[in-house]
Protein backbone atom coordinates (compact mmCIF):
# COMPACT_ATOMS: atom_id res chain seq x y z
CA UNK A 1 0.00 0.00 0.00
CA UNK A 2 1.48 3.30 -0.97
CA UNK A 3 1.16 6.01 1.69
CA UNK A 4 0.25 9.61 0.78
CA UNK A 5 0.40 12.48 2.84
CA UNK A 6 -1.73 15.50 1.08
CA UNK A 7 -0.52 18.99 1.13
CA UNK A 8 -3.26 21.90 1.56
CA UNK A 9 -6.22 19.01 2.48
CA UNK A 10 -9.09 21.46 3.06
CA UNK A 11 -8.61 22.95 -0.36
CA UNK A 12 -10.49 22.80 -3.62
CA UNK A 13 -7.01 20.97 -5.17
CA UNK A 14 -6.74 18.46 -1.76
CA UNK A 15 -10.07 17.52 -1.32
CA UNK A 16 -10.00 16.18 -4.77
CA UNK A 17 -7.06 14.61 -3.96
CA UNK A 18 -8.27 12.96 -0.97
CA UNK A 19 -11.59 11.48 -3.00
CA UNK A 20 -10.06 10.62 -6.06
CA UNK A 21 -7.10 7.98 -3.94
CA UNK A 22 -10.43 6.11 -2.58
CA UNK A 23 -11.00 4.85 -6.07
CA UNK A 24 -7.63 3.28 -5.77
CA UNK A 25 -6.83 0.08 -4.03
CA UNK A 26 -3.19 0.07 -3.85
CA UNK A 27 -3.28 4.07 -2.48
CA UNK A 28 -4.33 5.34 0.75
CA UNK A 29 -4.15 8.84 2.64
CA UNK A 30 -1.79 8.39 5.63
CA UNK A 31 -1.38 12.34 6.13
CA UNK A 32 -3.51 15.33 5.75
CA UNK A 33 -1.76 18.67 6.15
CA UNK A 34 -2.81 22.52 6.11
CA UNK A 35 -0.78 25.55 7.64
CA UNK A 36 -0.72 26.29 10.77
CA UNK A 37 -3.88 28.09 12.32
CA UNK A 38 -6.17 27.23 9.33
CA UNK A 39 -10.07 26.82 10.90
CA UNK A 40 -10.58 22.64 9.28
CA UNK A 41 -7.34 22.09 11.52
CA UNK A 42 -8.16 18.66 13.91
CA UNK A 43 -10.89 17.76 11.67
CA UNK A 44 -11.27 14.37 9.78
CA UNK A 45 -9.77 14.83 6.38
CA UNK A 46 -12.28 12.70 4.94
CA UNK A 47 -15.26 14.02 6.25
CA UNK A 48 -13.93 17.31 5.04
CA UNK A 49 -13.75 15.76 1.60
CA UNK A 50 -17.14 14.79 1.65
CA UNK A 51 -16.03 11.42 1.70
CA UNK A 52 -16.94 8.71 5.29
CA UNK A 53 -14.54 9.84 8.14
CA UNK A 54 -11.23 8.14 7.60
CA UNK A 55 -9.49 8.70 10.54
CA UNK A 56 -6.83 11.19 9.21
CA UNK A 57 -7.12 14.34 10.65
CA UNK A 58 -5.92 17.18 9.04
CA UNK A 59 -2.49 18.62 11.25
CA UNK A 60 -0.25 21.20 10.67
CA UNK A 61 4.09 20.81 10.65
CA UNK A 62 5.98 18.44 8.58
CA UNK A 63 6.16 15.68 11.75
CA UNK A 64 3.10 13.97 9.81
CA UNK A 65 5.16 13.39 6.83
CA UNK A 66 6.93 10.60 8.94
CA UNK A 67 5.59 6.92 7.77
CA UNK A 68 4.48 8.19 4.50
CA UNK A 69 5.91 7.42 1.19
CA UNK A 70 4.85 10.57 -1.40
CA UNK A 71 3.50 14.10 -0.41
CA UNK A 72 1.57 15.48 -3.06
CA UNK A 73 1.66 19.73 -3.28
CA UNK A 74 -0.88 21.45 -5.32
CA UNK A 75 -0.81 24.36 -2.86
CA UNK A 76 0.66 28.07 -3.39
CA UNK A 77 4.48 28.63 -4.62
CA UNK A 78 5.39 30.28 -1.45
CA UNK A 79 4.65 26.76 0.36
CA UNK A 80 6.70 24.58 -2.34
CA UNK A 81 10.26 25.05 -0.88
CA UNK A 82 9.72 24.07 2.96
CA UNK A 83 7.43 21.45 1.88
CA UNK A 84 9.35 19.68 -0.29
CA UNK A 85 12.77 20.34 2.21
CA UNK A 86 10.75 18.66 4.72
CA UNK A 87 9.86 15.57 2.54
CA UNK A 88 12.99 15.08 1.62
CA UNK A 89 14.81 15.27 4.72
CA UNK A 90 12.13 12.38 5.73
CA UNK A 91 12.84 10.20 2.08
CA UNK A 92 9.54 10.74 1.09
CA UNK A 93 8.98 11.29 -2.64
CA UNK A 94 7.37 14.27 -3.76
CA UNK A 95 4.47 14.86 -6.65
CA UNK A 96 4.24 18.38 -7.39
CA UNK A 97 1.90 20.57 -9.00
CA UNK A 98 2.21 23.47 -7.67
CA UNK A 99 3.16 26.50 -10.54
CA UNK A 100 4.41 30.28 -10.57
CA UNK A 101 7.42 29.70 -8.09
CA UNK A 102 10.59 31.87 -8.35
CA UNK A 103 14.31 30.97 -9.25
CA UNK A 104 14.97 30.60 -5.54
CA UNK A 105 11.70 28.29 -5.04
CA UNK A 106 12.64 26.34 -7.95
CA UNK A 107 16.29 25.81 -6.69
CA UNK A 108 15.12 24.68 -3.49
CA UNK A 109 12.53 21.94 -5.36
CA UNK A 110 16.07 21.15 -7.41
CA UNK A 111 17.67 20.17 -4.00
CA UNK A 112 15.15 17.93 -2.43
CA UNK A 113 15.32 16.10 -6.10
CA UNK A 114 19.07 15.76 -4.91
CA UNK A 115 17.27 13.47 -2.05
CA UNK A 116 14.13 12.16 -3.18
CA UNK A 117 12.68 11.07 -6.57
CA UNK A 118 10.17 13.99 -7.76
CA UNK A 119 7.65 14.37 -10.48
CA UNK A 120 7.07 18.10 -11.02
CA UNK A 121 4.69 19.47 -13.85
CA UNK A 122 2.47 22.21 -14.61
CA UNK A 123 -0.10 20.07 -15.39
CA UNK A 124 -0.70 16.27 -13.88
CA UNK A 125 -3.95 15.99 -16.49
CA UNK A 126 -2.94 13.08 -18.71
CA UNK A 127 -4.90 15.19 -21.56
CA UNK A 128 -2.52 18.14 -20.91
CA UNK A 129 0.69 16.34 -21.15
CA UNK A 130 0.08 14.68 -24.56
CA UNK A 131 -0.70 18.29 -25.73
CA UNK A 132 2.30 19.00 -24.84
CA UNK A 133 3.87 16.43 -26.97
CA UNK A 134 1.13 17.38 -29.98
CA UNK A 135 2.14 20.77 -30.01
CA UNK A 136 5.98 20.57 -30.35
CA UNK A 137 5.49 17.68 -32.92
CA UNK A 138 3.01 20.59 -34.82
CA UNK A 139 5.38 23.47 -34.07
CA UNK A 140 8.32 21.35 -35.94
CA UNK A 141 5.98 20.41 -38.54
CA UNK A 142 4.41 23.49 -39.31
CA UNK A 143 7.39 26.19 -38.76
CA UNK A 144 7.30 30.10 -37.39
CA UNK A 145 5.52 30.30 -41.04
CA UNK A 146 2.43 29.76 -39.35
CA UNK A 147 1.29 32.23 -36.73
CA UNK A 148 1.17 30.14 -33.31
CA UNK A 149 -1.17 31.74 -30.34
CA UNK A 150 -1.93 30.35 -26.97
CA UNK A 151 -4.91 31.36 -25.23
CA UNK A 152 -6.13 29.90 -21.27
CA UNK A 153 -9.03 30.52 -19.39
CA UNK A 154 -8.99 30.26 -15.28
CA UNK A 155 -11.37 30.49 -12.92
CA UNK A 156 -11.56 33.43 -11.23
CA UNK A 157 -9.46 32.65 -7.95
CA UNK A 158 -6.55 31.63 -9.67
CA UNK A 159 -3.52 33.70 -8.64
CA UNK A 160 -0.71 33.44 -11.46
CA UNK A 161 -1.01 34.52 -15.25
CA UNK A 162 -0.29 32.91 -17.92
CA UNK A 163 -1.17 29.81 -15.98
CA UNK A 164 2.10 27.17 -16.13
CA UNK A 165 0.56 25.30 -18.31
CA UNK A 166 0.16 27.69 -20.62
CA UNK A 167 3.91 28.08 -20.22
CA UNK A 168 4.48 24.64 -21.03
CA UNK A 169 2.77 24.46 -23.75
CA UNK A 170 4.73 27.65 -24.98
CA UNK A 171 7.67 25.95 -24.14
CA UNK A 172 6.59 23.53 -26.19
CA UNK A 173 6.23 25.07 -28.78
CA UNK A 174 9.32 26.69 -29.08
CA UNK A 175 11.29 23.60 -28.71
CA UNK A 176 9.06 22.54 -31.86
CA UNK A 177 10.88 25.31 -33.70
CA UNK A 178 14.38 24.96 -32.16
CA UNK A 179 13.68 28.52 -31.06
CA UNK A 180 13.91 30.34 -27.21
CA UNK A 181 11.01 31.55 -25.84
CA UNK A 182 12.03 34.70 -24.37
CA UNK A 183 12.53 35.79 -27.96
CA UNK A 184 9.18 34.78 -29.87
CA UNK A 185 6.67 35.07 -26.66
CA UNK A 186 4.18 38.28 -26.44
CA UNK A 187 2.42 38.55 -23.09
CA UNK A 188 -0.76 40.63 -24.85
CA UNK A 189 -1.15 43.06 -27.04
CA UNK A 190 -2.82 46.53 -26.66
CA UNK A 191 -2.41 49.72 -28.65
CA UNK A 192 -1.09 50.23 -31.91
CA UNK A 193 1.37 47.00 -32.36
CA UNK A 194 2.38 47.08 -35.67
CA UNK A 195 2.43 43.90 -38.01
CA UNK A 196 2.68 40.84 -36.27
CA UNK A 197 6.33 39.61 -36.85
CA UNK A 198 6.85 36.34 -38.60
CA UNK A 199 7.46 33.68 -35.67
CA UNK A 200 5.78 35.58 -33.23
CA UNK A 201 4.29 33.62 -29.91
CA UNK A 202 1.41 35.47 -28.49
CA UNK A 203 0.25 34.32 -24.91
CA UNK A 204 -3.21 35.44 -23.70
CA UNK A 205 -4.66 34.94 -20.29
CA UNK A 206 -8.39 35.10 -19.54
CA UNK A 207 -10.33 35.00 -16.32
CA UNK A 208 -13.40 34.23 -15.03
CA UNK A 209 -15.99 31.86 -13.33
CA UNK A 210 -15.17 29.05 -12.16
CA UNK A 211 -13.68 27.02 -15.26
CA UNK A 212 -10.83 24.63 -14.06
CA UNK A 213 -8.65 25.00 -17.55
CA UNK A 214 -9.39 25.52 -21.01
CA UNK A 215 -5.94 25.61 -22.88
CA UNK A 216 -6.03 26.09 -27.10
CA UNK A 217 -3.10 26.55 -29.13
CA UNK A 218 -3.56 28.18 -32.41
CA UNK A 219 -1.78 27.61 -35.81
CA UNK A 220 -2.27 30.35 -38.00
CA UNK A 221 -1.22 29.90 -41.74
CA UNK A 222 -2.78 30.95 -45.32
CA UNK A 223 -5.85 29.41 -46.21
CA UNK A 224 -6.11 27.39 -42.66
CA UNK A 225 -6.10 27.20 -39.11
CA UNK A 226 -5.12 23.89 -36.89
CA UNK A 227 -6.27 24.37 -33.59
CA UNK A 228 -5.51 21.67 -30.85
CA UNK A 229 -7.42 22.12 -27.58
CA UNK A 230 -7.65 20.81 -23.88
CA UNK A 231 -10.52 21.39 -21.27
CA UNK A 232 -11.06 20.37 -17.97
CA UNK A 233 -14.09 19.72 -16.61
CA UNK A 234 -13.27 19.06 -13.41
CA UNK A 235 -10.28 18.48 -10.90
CA UNK A 236 -10.22 15.07 -11.12
CA UNK A 237 -7.79 14.50 -14.27
CA UNK A 238 -5.57 16.91 -12.58
CA UNK A 239 -6.13 14.28 -9.53
CA UNK A 240 -5.86 10.71 -11.63
CA UNK A 241 -2.56 12.32 -13.01
CA UNK A 242 -1.00 12.65 -9.51
CA UNK A 243 -2.43 9.01 -8.93
CA UNK A 244 -0.05 7.85 -11.75
CA UNK A 245 2.98 9.91 -10.93
CA UNK A 246 2.49 8.64 -7.61
CA UNK A 247 2.56 4.81 -8.55
CA UNK A 248 5.47 5.79 -10.87
CA UNK A 249 7.49 7.53 -8.28
CA UNK A 250 7.83 4.69 -5.99
CA UNK A 251 10.91 2.76 -7.77
CA UNK A 252 12.42 5.79 -9.04
CA UNK A 253 15.98 7.22 -8.13
CA UNK A 254 16.06 10.65 -6.61
CA UNK A 255 15.87 13.36 -9.23
CA UNK A 256 13.32 15.63 -11.16
CA UNK A 257 11.12 14.20 -13.49
CA UNK A 258 7.89 15.14 -15.19
CA UNK A 259 4.78 13.44 -16.65
CA UNK A 260 6.70 13.00 -19.85
CA UNK A 261 8.73 10.56 -18.20
CA UNK A 262 5.89 8.83 -16.39
CA UNK A 263 3.69 8.65 -19.50
CA UNK A 264 6.96 7.57 -21.50
CA UNK A 265 7.01 10.07 -23.96
CA UNK A 266 10.44 11.62 -22.65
Amino acid sequence: MIKVAIQGAAGRMGVALIRCVEQYEDITVAAALEVAGHPRLGEDAGAVAGLPANGVPITAGPDALDGCDVMIDFTFHEAAPGNSAAAAERGVAIVLGTTGLTEDETAAVHAAAERVPVVWAANMSLGINLLLELVRRAAAVLGPEYDAEIVEMHHRHKRDAPSGTALALANSLADGREQQLSEIANYGREGIVGERPVGELGIHAVRGGDVFGDHTVMFAGDGERVELVHKASSRDCFANGAMKATRWLIERAPGLYDMRAVLGLA
